[in-house]
């Protein structure tokens, strides 16, 4: 099984979109030129996209995991205007060949770098990012390593019923110790800007047993018949931590930004 086989349609439904704080940095780092082409990496469900959507004009989406990928079609199509073309590509980012000609202005990958092959995603965009074009990796902090009384309590929950160790789909997860920014100055992209983005969010019990859903530490397949058990036992432990069923999450999301030197020209493609 895949790292989110199962999760599609909690991710679609309970992942909070990308606060428009975040849109506003990306959007400066696409630039001016028209047309603006976006290329997303690790798309999932098209949050990103759907994000950006009347700030781009041609947008190629690409993932692995093609339930996702069908998400993400029944929601960013209709929401397309007439001018805006958009592509969802079934492929893994390492394997992806932009059409000839093509290259993007902005390339974002969110919440998806640290399963990647990174040098290898990272050197095949060199022939598929436009010269002054930008790579946008960004994330938020997952409940898993938060202090936070609720995450605490819901991690507590999940190591209950698979073990203390991180799951990662059928495997177990494996920390990427290097930052992604002194990942970045390794590659073509070297010149690197942060952003850091505070956001808070409300959640409720059933958002958090979505949100859980939507992991690959906590996807309903792992489970197996004891599905409904674990999630009786998020809603009674998440009961006695707040009487109005209202958690808030305070979170960040970290933006690194990568950039050729002015003195490096770009690839043709």
């Amino acid at each position: 099984m895949g790292l989110f086989t199962g999760t599609a349609s909690y991710y679609r439904q309970y992942r909070a979109p990308i606060p428009e704080s975040v849109v506003a940095v990306l959007d400066a780092a696409a630039g001016q030129a028209r047309p603006r082409r976006l290329l997303d990496l690790g798309t999932g469900t098209g949050l990103v996209l759907q994000a950006l959507l009347g700030r781009v004009d041609d947008i190629i989406g690409v993932d692995a995991d093609a339930d996702m990928l069908a998400e993400a079609e029944k929601a960013l199509r209709p929401a397309l205007d007439a001018d805006t073309r958009l592509q969802l590509v079934h492929a893994r980012a390492e394997e992806f060949t932009a059409p000839p000609g093509w290259q993007a202005e902005l390339v974002t990958i969110c919440r998806a770098f640290h399963w990647l092959d990174q040098q290898t995603v990272l050197a095949r965009l060199d022939a598929q990012v436009a010269p002054q074009g930008a790579v946008a990796i960004f994330a938020d902090s997952s409940p898993w390593s938060s202090p936070a009384p609720w995450k605490a309590a819901v991690r507590a929950v999940v190591q209950d019923f698979l073990g203390e160790q991180r799951r990662a789909g059928s495997g177990v997860w494996h920390l990427h110790d290097q930052p992604f920014s002194d990942i970045l100055r390794e590659s073509v992209f070297s010149d690197v800007e942060e952003v850091t983005v505070p956001v808070r969010r409300t959640r409720n019990t059933e958002s958090i047993i979505g949100y859980l859903h939507s992991t690959s530490f906590a996807a309903p397949h792992l489970f197996g018949e004891r599905l409904d058990d674990f999630d009786n036992a998020i809603r009674h432990r998440l009961a006695d931590l707040a009487d109005t069923d209202t958690f808030v999450d305070d979170n960040q999301f970290r933006i690194v930004i990568g950039r050729r030197p002015p003195h490096t020209p770009g690839q043709s493609a």
